[in-house]
């Protein structure tokens, strides 16, 4: 009876140990890899110099194109691949480099290029009047006319605060606005003014208004995937296959932007701005985020 307790209790310490031992290794593999990853990842150094050399390589581009363009696209290209090299590497995404790396695609005839890091730039800095300028004249360039459907453009028009004002501007006029609700509802607690009430309910009303229009921009930030179209042309097809018909007489071309409405293997559905649907290879595009 003592001999099988002891097996028992010996066969329980085994495994124990075994276990132990593969835990140990798991957490020794990770750190290993752990640190392999953080090795390869660019320090605070090594950005600073490739943001340098990039700003630098694209002012001799801007310099090279009036006398040799072939070279100008050369320092364009290799200035693109310093800021690509930052936001890959070195873990870093904001608006500048983003808006910078769209100039250089546009410099470079990039359309779909330019317009897609336009695009993320504008999630960093959606109020900045170059980004904008530049997005339209950008989008000015696209083959593609592809015009919104009737329903977007009547939302536009009667909801022109939302789609007019700057994110910055809506958050600014919704905090007057509740504040003024609150500072009157205070004072009509001691003085029963008519107008107080008017002016109660009127800012009241102006508050809902603007918040609702911010929860609706986070809203579309966390559900739609805007993407663009990258690729010179590429054939909208009515499934996801080569087999499936063409959607379009026409190929759509590098530059056009779209909502994603699927993704499946190597294909995405997607959203034209008219609301047609197609699908098409996701090696043509790229999601803005």
């Amino acid at each position: 009876m003592t001999n099988n307790i002891r097996n028992q209790v010996n066969k329980y310490f085994q495994s124990g140990f075994i276990s132990v031992l593969m835990i140990s290794a798991v957490c020794l593999f990770s750190m290993a890899v752990s640190s392999s990853l953080h090795a390869d990842a660019l320090d605070r150094a090594a950005i600073s110099e490739l943001y340098n050399e990039a700003r630098d390589l694209f002012r001799q581009a801007d310099t090279a194109a009036g006398t040799s363009y072939d070279h100008a696209m050369t320092l364009y290209k290799k200035a693109a691949m310093r800021y690509e090299r930052i936001i890959k590497e070195g873990g870093i995404e904001n608006g500048k480099i983003y808006y910078n790396l769209g100039n250089i695609y546009f410099r470079m005839n990039d359309i779909g290029r330019a317009i897609l890091n336009y695009r993320k730039a504008e999630q960093y800095m959606p109020d900045d009047n170059n980004l904008k300028q530049n997005l339209t004249y950008a989008r000015a360039k696209r083959i593609d006319r592809i015009e919104e459907k009737q329903e977007t453009k009547v939302m536009k028009t009667l909801f022109f605060w939302h789609y007019d004002l700057s994110v910055k501007s809506r958050l600014m006029l919704f905090t007057l606005f509740f504040a003024i609700f609150w500072v009157s509802a205070c004072v009509r607690i001691f003085f029963k003014k008519p107008f107080l009430f008017w002016l109660i309910t009127s800012s009241a009303l102006v508050s809902i208004l603007f918040c609702g229009s911010l929860a609706a921009d986070e809203y579309l930030l966390k559900k739609q995937r805007p993407g663009v179209i990258l690729t010179t042309e590429t054939t909208a097809r009515k499934g996801n296959s080569e087999t499936y018909e063409p959607s379009f007489m026409e190929p759509l071309h590098a530059g056009t932007e779209f909502t994603l409405i699927e993704a499946r293997g190597e294909w995405f559905q997607i959203e034209l701005a008219d609301s047609r649907t197609c699908w098409v290879q996701a090696k043509d595009v790229e999601l803005v985020r």
